[in-house]
């Protein structure tokens, strides 16, 4: 090496090194998503959420390629649920499966530890409720309105279960209630299995809930109404309340959401897998036997939706004066 050249390396050298300490170092981001997910359940194993819950689940770790794992958190008529994943990181990892009640009814009948339009971002909705108003297998009614005439001789005496104070069952039953112009007992419960189970024991009259439909099918409880705005395809002779003289609002989604702040990419990518998986051959028949039919909204549609449900909701209680227990 010539004595010329030494110097113009040396420099080259210096200069080069001095270059790296002052330049921050490119570090390649990890590909979402690299780990699996968290889907909440805001309620027990066993009823129709956990199912729809689970549902969704494989099909967006068949999607992602990235298991995701179902967490039951239940209790506070799902608000516990909520709460933990309002307060989860905003990357991506921790979704909510939630129905119409925890996003847009319960917040008007009691305080929760969530802000449904702040804390969350809508990512889709998934399916919609055909509804069901079941009854003990020995209740003298075959109809809701043959039991409204009982029900108006003894105000108070009939039951009806829940899965919780100020969620859609609870809010389902005490509307059809209000419009029949008769008075039913509220009896919450955690979830829509333990509910069930003690209709089918006889210890509460009615559930309005489509959770009741297999054991409406294996005779164990009836059905005297279906609560959604087209009858059951299931159980075609089962008149829904609107033909029966009950008018009823028409929303019972289920839909899921992510930590408001989750990345934008990452919402849309889920949203894009589930709106495959509710197209997909098989996933009505899937769905119909938790008592649903899909209904996949995007996430602007879906946000849109639940504004619309939340106005909805907040006027209807308040028109009919609706208080939790």
């Amino acid at each position: 090496m010539s004595p010329a050249r030494v110097p113009t390396t040396r420099r080259a050298l210096l200069a080069g090194a001095a270059a790296l300490a002052i330049a921050p170092v490119a570090r390649a981001q990890p590909r979402w998503p690299d780990r699996p997910l968290k889907l909440v359940v805001p309620y027990p194993p066993g009823g129709n959420a956990d199912a729809i819950g689970r549902w969704a689940a494989e099909r967006l770790s068949t999607g992602l390629g990235q298991q995701v794992v179902v967490e039951n958190r239940a209790g506070a008529g799902a608000s516990i649920g909520a709460q933990a994943v309002a307060r989860s990181a905003a990357d991506g990892y921790t979704l909510l499966l939630a129905p119409t009640a925890v996003m847009a009814i319960t917040q008007h009948l009691r305080k929760v530890p969530y802000d449904p339009d702040a804390d969350f971002a809508p990512v889709c909705c998934l399916s919609n409720s055909y509804g069901l108003v079941a009854a003990r297998r020995d209740l003298p009614a075959t109809t809701f309105t043959d039991f409204v005439p009982l029900a108006k001789s003894a105000p108070g005496k009939y039951t009806f279960g829940s899965v919780g104070p100020g969620t859609a069952t609870h809010l389902t039953g005490e509307i059809a209630a209000m419009r029949a112009g008769i008075r039913l007992h509220h009896v919450p419960y955690k979830g829509s299995a333990e509910s069930l189970t003690d209709l089918v024991a006889g210890r509460i009259d009615l559930i309005f809930d489509p959770v009741a439909l297999q054991q409406v099918k294996a005779g164990a409880v009836k059905a005297l109404a279906t609560t959604g705005a087209v009858r059951h395809p299931e159980l075609p002779d089962v008149p829904t309340l609107k033909e029966q003289g009950i008018e009823m609002p028409d929303s019972g989604w289920f839909g899921l959401f992510a930590p408001r702040g989750t990345p934008a990419d990452a919402i849309a990518r889920m949203a894009a897998e589930l709106e495959r998986a509710t197209g997909a051959p098989g996933a009505r028949e899937a769905l119909v036997r938790f008592g649903q039919h899909p209904m996949y909204l995007g996430p602007d549609a879906f946000a849109a939706r639940v504004r619309a449900d939340t106005v909805l909701f907040r006027d209807l209680i308040a028109q009919l004066g609706i208080k939790l227990d």
